[in-house]
């Protein structure tokens, strides 16, 4: 085969890099994989959008049958996001026997396994390295360069939104919503961040890796979840100064005695890990092989360039297959393993950052302390700061070791306490061991 055609489904941010990029280094595609690339068709729905591109020689249109039905298109580009109608194209080009990449990481956490199952059904591949943390060739590295590994555990810094954000109040001592309305006018976050900065994004691409890394399909559902919106600037700080820690949006999946821990919350590691020090809208995995160890994925995870340099690997992989007419791409989804149950975050032992606004007099400490010991809670650091409002302080506490369970029934007793003045913060901690 001398040439593959293929299509392309959106053309937004994302889109209109791909189109840059093929257009930038067609001669070194046929160099490298001895075979022309030809993105034949684009399809969108907004026709009169202005684009810095040029689309003479590509046929533009808004009808998605001219891709799903074109015969001669081999590879179909999905980058419309979203869920129903994303899925239904990728299905529908699946079953006509055609490959697809997709940066689409909402569709995936969701319909995993029909679309999985389809692709293996209609020996076609469906590749998505663009879904998860943008230009860092993340899924490669699980699914080949890992493959002789048994994945561990994975501690990941997954949207950029929130790493900016919790970034700039550490080191600029800036509170939430100004930040976030500086990281909109620059781009980082979008008019309406819900989906990052309550957790869903990252929840997005820890069901992805996860089920690529522990062998069984993990639902988005499945995944504790909580957002950096409760995260206060006095939490950066006192992390940061009283407990040598800094406060990032973390994305967990580890094995533990035989079970599968999966969450995403802010979480506070120490300042001397290499996760903390990862700054403003970069992305990084800390992933631990059983035989490998310990490894570090860093780099740009949103972008034009860097996310359409993802697309465009997974279009040469796809690529690089077709030459071989005998290529089985069943062998290239992954198999499923045995089904391990998930750990409940009842089950959770780990040590907790917690923050108390009290009144400002004598025998708080105490009363706190007392329900916190009656749950079986120890503190290893307490911290009581001056009042920041008239009758109102700060107590602030790190604990040893406890069980989630255990945290949460004394919080619950906690709060109703006459002597607490807003609901108690409650961060995790991460040792990083």
């Amino acid at each position: 085969m001398d040439k593959i055609n293929i299509g392309l489904i959106g053309l937004g941010t994302i889109g209109a890099g791909v189109v840059k990029i093929f257009q930038k280094n067609q001669a070194l595609f046929k160099e490298r994989l001895g075979v022309d690339l030809c993105l034949k068709r684009i399809v969108d729905i907004d026709l009169e959008r202005k684009r810095d591109l040029d689309l003479s020689n590509i046929n533009l249109s808004d009808d998605i049958s001219e891709i799903l039905n074109d015969e001669e298109i081999n590879i179909i580009i999905e980058l419309i996001g979203g869920y129903e109608l994303a899925r239904t194209y990728v299905l529908t080009a699946l079953r006509k026997g055609k490959h697809v990449v997709t940066a689409n990481k909402a569709l995936l956490s969701k319909h995993w396994d029909e679309i999985i199952e389809t692709a293996k059904e209609s020996n076609v591949g469906v590749y998505f390295e663009a879904s998860v943390c943008g230009g860092i060739p993340l899924i490669l590295s699980i699914t080949k360069g890992l493959s002789g590994n048994q994945i561990l555990s994975i501690n990941g810094i997954l949207n950029g939104t929130c790493n900016y954000i919790l970034s700039k109040m550490s080191s600029e001592k800036r509170k939430f919503k100004k930040v976030l309305i500086d990281a909109q006018k620059k781009g980082y976050a979008e008019a309406d961040p819900s989906l990052d900065i309550n957790g869903k994004d990252s929840a997005h691409k820890l069901a992805i890796i996860s089920s690529l890394s522990f062998g069984q399909n993990i639902s988005v559902e499945e995944i504790y979840v909580e957002g950096i919106t409760e995260i206060t600037l006095e939490d950066c700080m006192y992390a940061q100064e009283e407990f040598g820690c800094t406060i990032k949006l973390l994305a967990i999946g580890r094995i533990v005695d035989n079970k599968i821990d999966l969450r995403v919350h802010p979480t506070l590691i120490p300042k001397k890990h290499l996760l903390s020090k990862v700054e403003g809208a970069y992305n990084a995995v800390y992933v631990r092989g059983d035989n490998v160890g310990d490894l570090l994925f860093y780099g740009m995870g949103a972008g034009e360039l860097p996310t359409a340099s993802a697309v465009i690997s997974d279009v040469a992989a796809i690529a690089s297959k077709i030459k071989d007419s005998n290529t089985n791409f069943r062998s290239f989804l992954g198999q499923r393993e045995k089904k391990k149950e998930l750990l409940p975050t009842d089950e959770l032992e780990l040590k907790y950052y917690i923050r108390f606004s009290t009144v400002d007099h004598p025998g708080v400490l105490a009363k706190i302390a007392g329900i916190l010991g009656d749950n079986n809670i120890s503190i290893a650091s307490v911290v009581q700061k001056e009042p920041l409002e008239e009758n109102v302080a700060f107590v602030v506490m790190l604990t040893h070791k406890a069980l989630e369970k255990n945290i949460r029934k004394a919080l619950v007793e906690i709060n109703k306490l006459k002597i607490i003045k807003a609901k108690s913060v409650l961060i995790r901690v991460e040792e990083m061991e």
